[in-house]
């Protein structure tokens, strides 16, 4: 399949992220559709935002002074469009119907009030390393006010003076609470650089390293990610190459593009291995029919098992990384190499460990990922044989074509086992809170993962 595809931010006005030269390199590409969603969803909260108090207006048409008390009953935004201006941000159109009621006697008065909006946002990096929005411009126009109720009883030399009064007032609020808007938007934002666990002991942290690049079609931003095991950040040997994105790469009917480098799983392995998370140790019921993790089943194959044990004792596999696991990401294919020191040990019967031999083991797998709302998941699979080499013994020969069968029986599985629990733990893609991917595909190409990806705000 072609690696030609479309994730993630924003509640009411963006956006997340592209690569830099920084490793581990994860790219996010928002485009034209995200934008879509985004005035979607955006209604409401504007709508809530323009909801603002005006103050009472005096009416001096009469002979008395008469104070009539104002309120907006209703704010509809029909009308709210998103696009992105090169090389600065995102412009705001919009279009508002303001329901106002005023009380006066002897009858109250219904207006509705519409606005053309418009506002230019400027979206940047912060000191912190979040994204950050700023309206640097911001034109509301008014038209003339229509009656709703109290036609027949208002005088119109009330209705001039009571429009602008209350033009004046929304044309200076409306403008400030847009502004509010962004900065409670801002807030919002800010979670991007929150910690999330990876694994016991371990979690991933994301943050901004440019400023944003913005075209008329996307916005694009570097984030680097940062793996950190007990405190302390994993770094990758120098001689990691650096990440060089595609210049065509993604789908504009995508919301949004994310795009994981080599180096991040690189890191991510790095960190698993020194964590000592995909260590296991692998037993087996004595009593069971069959388990063949006893010195019964070892001694048919080795003699000097079964001359130093002639009664059945229980045998444990310690499974240990030495070596750094390998990913390899090619087009359509993804696969993990895996290269661990399987010692055998027996149970005594004073409890203690004997060691019988140990093996050198690679095991290839396959590769499988999954995207479930905001982590990047696996699964893996056996691709060929499992290569065994005797790496220490103290029970003589070992003719490895014979352990094979039985290594293959009582190893493969529970290391898929573990491996795949590990995996369906997942790691957090950038995202900020209530922010989810949605019905994402998940493609491999060569040297990085591509994530096509809708978005899903959750209020």
């Amino acid at each position: 399949m072609a690696c030609t595809c479309g994730l993630v931010l924003l509640s009411v006005l963006l956006l997340l992220p592209v690569a830099g030269a920084s490793m581990p390199a994860t790219v996010v590409r928002l485009n034209k559709a995200m934008l879509s969603h985004v005035s979607n969803i955006g209604k409401a909260p504007l709508q809530r935002a323009l909801q603002v108090n005006v103050p009472d207006f005096l009416d001096q048409s009469g002979k008395e002074l008469q104070l009539n008390r104002i309120q907006i009953l209703d704010v509809h935004v029909p009308h709210l469009r998103l696009k992105f201006i090169a090389d600065f941000g995102v412009r705001l159109l919009a279009v508002a119907n303001f329901t106002v009621k005023v009380f006066r006697t002897p009858e109250p008065l219904v207006l509705k009030m519409p606005l053309a909006l418009t506002a230019d946002a400027q979206v940047a990096q912060s000191s912190v390393g979040t994204p950050v929005v700023s309206i640097s411009a911001c034109f509301s126009f008014f038209d003339s006010a229509v009656l709703l109720d109290g036609r027949n009883s208002t005088p119109p030399r009330l209705l001039t003076p009571m429009q602008k009064h209350i033009k004046a007032v929304l044309r200076n609020k409306v403008c400030l609470s847009v502004s509010n808007l962004v900065q409670d938007l801002n807030v919002h934002l800010g979670t991007l650089i929150g910690l999330n666990p990876v694994g016991p002991e371990s979690q991933i942290r994301y943050s901004m390293v440019s400023a944003p690049t913005i075209t008329n079609d996307y916005i694009s931003l570097d984030v680097k990610p940062v793996l950190v095991l007990l405190g302390r950040p994993i770094v990758l040997p120098v001689s990691a190459a650096p990440f060089a994105l595609p210049r065509h790469v993604g789908s504009k009917d995508a919301m949004a593009t994310v795009v994981l480098s080599q180096s991040l799983f690189d890191a991510a392995l790095l960190l698993l291995q020194k964590a000592g998370a995909l260590n296991m140790d692998i037993t087996g019921e004595l009593k069971s029919e069959d388990n063949p993790l006893n010195t019964s089943s070892l001694g048919q194959l080795i003699p000097e098992v079964a001359r130093q044990f002639p009664e059945p004792m229980p045998v444990v596999l310690k499974v240990r990384l030495g070596a750094t696991p390998v990913a390899a990401l090619h087009a359509d294919n993804a696969t993990l190499r895996l290269q661990p020191l399987v010692e055998v040990l027996v149970v005594t019967s004073n409890s203690a460990f004997r060691s019988l031999f140990s093996l050198d083991v690679v095991v290839n797998l396959n590769l499988q990922f999954s995207v479930s709302k905001v982590k990047l998941q696996g699964t893996t699979s056996v691709l060929g044989d499992v290569q065994l080499t005797v790496a220490s013994s103290n029970v003589g020969f070992i003719d490895t074509d014979q352990v094979h069968a039985l290594m293959g029986a009582v190893f493969e599985k529970p290391l898929l086992d573990h491996l795949n629990a590990l995996l369906d733990m997942g790691i957090a893609l950038p995202t900020v809170v209530n922010l989810y991917y949605v019905n994402p595909e998940v493609f491999v190409c060569e040297g990085f993962v591509m994530i096509s990806s809708g978005l899903f705000y959750q209020r």
